[in-house]
């Protein structure tokens, strides 16, 4: 059985022919297909704990999407750079952990990149010119961003910079899942929200395979990769783009630039949590390979697969090419 989800970043194939026991269900939250797969024999029950999933999953999109002028972000966005802002716990963590990639990164993932990131409308098929660019990029940059964990609240220290958690959130919404999921008592499970993944337990003896999508073909998979309890992110030029002049603007910005990164067309990360993954598998598309891969086999505890402009794929030292 072979199923795409958010246009074909990740192609998840089971293991075994389907059977009634595992139970799909689909829902368009985020802004893109959102999935839950589970073992279990009584489809109502199913439906219950997929629409439980679900709705963590819109809290959460309540609570941190940009899109929502009533959101949390959004009006911390809309106050921050005046007085600092008191926010709820949940959102205080999260931001905070962002911070503490950026740092590891070097800058490399900064979720201040929206300070200039709003400025492109992709279904528009616009983008800044470099005038607008420049304008905006001193904005981006996470110390900017101050967090005071005694009053929980978060100022932003330059006018004119915003943050989104486009990087980490969708992840941290797998995880989410995967926990409401495991306290009802569920050992089998997969959570996809567009090219984030967390896998629970196994196919009954057999892993669940996930296919790495070919960049230039979404209905192809480039390699396929073995999982069982683990999570992969893959973060790639072909979700949110347009092409301009034989030029792919597309939503990955380099911090640096505000333009988008153009060293790679994938980086998928492998790990044990979809906020981790999904964070770094960003950082590694930011990097590049020689940087990123460097990184991800610095950390030890996670493994990457890159896909460069040239189509070569290149892995880190903890994956055997197939």
């Amino acid at each position: 059985m072979l199923r795409s989800f958010c246009a074909g970043l990740l192609l998840l194939l089971t293991a075994l022919p389907a059977r009634a026991e595992w139970q799909l269900h689909e829902q368009a939250i985020m802004g893109t297909r959102c999935a839950v797969e589970l073992w279990e024999p009584d489809a109502v029950r199913a439906r219950l704990l997929a629409q439980q999933v679900f709705a963590e999953m819109q809290r959460i999109d309540r609570l941190m999407s940009t899109y929502k002028p009533e959101s949390e972000l959004s009006q911390l966005n809309a106050r921050a750079a005046l007085a600092p802002v008191q926010v709820s716990q949940e959102l205080f963590d999260l931001i905070a952990a962002a911070l503490e990639y950026a740092r590891l990164s070097d800058g490399a993932f900064d979720i201040t990149y929206a300070s200039v990131g709003y400025l492109y409308d992709y279904r528009q098929h616009q983008r800044p010119d470099a005038a607008a660019r420049a304008a905006a990029l001193p904005g981006v940059n996470f110390r900017h961003v101050e967090l005071d964990p005694v009053n929980r609240t978060i100022h932003y220290t330059r006018s004119g910079t915003r943050i989104d958690l486009g990087g980490i959130a969708k992840g941290y919404v797998v995880d989410r899942a995967i926990e409401v999921l495991r306290a009802s008592g569920v050992t089998r499970a997969m959570v996809n929200a567009g090219g984030d993944t967390r896998i629970m337990g196994d196919r009954f003896g057999k892993s669940w395979v996930v296919g790495i999508r070919d960049p230039n073909d979404a209905g192809r998979a480039a390699l396929r990769v073995p999982l069982s309890d683990a999570a992969i992110s893959t973060s790639g030029d072909y979700e949110r783009y347009f092409d301009e002049g034989g030029v792919r603007y597309h939503h990955i910005l380099d911090p640096r630039t505000g333009d988008s990164a153009r060293s790679l067309r994938s980086a998928t990360v492998i790990g044990s949590t979809a906020t981790r993954t999904d964070v770094l598998s960003t950082t590694v598309f930011v990097m590049g390979a020689e940087r990123g891969l460097a990184m991800i086999n610095r950390l030890g505890d996670v493994d990457a697969i890159v896909v460069t402009p040239e189509g070569k794929v290149l892995y880190s030292d903890g994956l055997q090419p197939p």
